[in-house]
């Protein structure tokens, strides 16, 4: 069994938490016993409690930024169920703005297209766009099995250039997209030949995807999805 809790330095550690006698797969659980937990209108995660703290020390501006009223300020998104259960589905500064103005959470249908055992990193784009697509890499450690299922050399460009290996992925994001609302689902897909990396910028040394710098990094191939 895995348990999992929610919280930041700013609440010191811990908001939320699933218990042996009270869980929720899929969440974050309850909030703590003196600890208020409220969603607000743009879906953000507010924080309320005596372990709140008091600012960012010397930075007026920065504590102000934190706190609607007194409540903090998450910079997280997530929903909570009828029964009080917190789930996150994403960084609000992560937002995607379509062209028709909804408002999607990349990192849930990021981790949904991760679940296949082909796909290392999936980056969505769609900012200001009709539709999203994404930018998948590689699992380098399920490489050698896909060419050998696909009868390939075990060449991450050969496999990432065949187009069996792009109709094999695209019925994984045909299977992912099928959870997802429609304005949610993923039209296109480029593949890279290799997995992004923290020496390129690309991720942070806990492994998370540094958007803006895969967006400027791959420009050209989110641009030519959209042509």
């Amino acid at each position: 069994m895995v348990l999992e809790g929610y919280g930041m330095s700013e609440t010191c550690a811990a908001g939320t938490v699933n218990a042996p006698a009270a869980f929720r797969f899929g969440t974050v659980g309850r909030a703590l016993p003196g600890t208020e937990v409220t969603i607000a209108q743009d879906g953000e995660v507010l924080i309320r409690g005596p372990h709140v703290f008091r600012g960012y020390y010397d930075d007026e501006q920065s504590t102000a930024e934190a706190f609607r009223g007194d409540w903090l300020a998450s910079g997280d998104l997530g929903e909570l169920d009828a029964d009080g259960f917190l789930r996150i589905t994403g960084r609000k500064k992560d937002l995607i703005i379509t062209s028709s103005g909804k408002n999607i959470a990349p990192a849930i249908i990021e981790a949904a297209l991760r679940e296949s055992r082909w796909i290392s990193q999936a980056v969505v784009y769609g900012d200001q766009r009709s539709y999203l697509v994404a930018l998948l890499t590689p699992d380098l450690d399920q490489a050698a099995a896909l060419a050998a299922e696909l009868d390939l050399e075990p060449d991450l460009a050969v496999l990432a250039a065949d187009p069996r290996v792009h109709e094999l992925l695209g019925r994984e994001v045909e299977a992912t997209n099928k959870r997802f609302a429609r304005i949610e689902q993923i039209k296109r897909f480029a593949l890279l030949d290799h997995d992004l990396t923290e020496a390129a910028g690309e991720m942070t040394p806990t492994l998370k995807v540094r958007r803006p710098v895969v967006y400027e990094h791959y420009a050209d191939r989110f641009a030519a999805l959209y042509e």
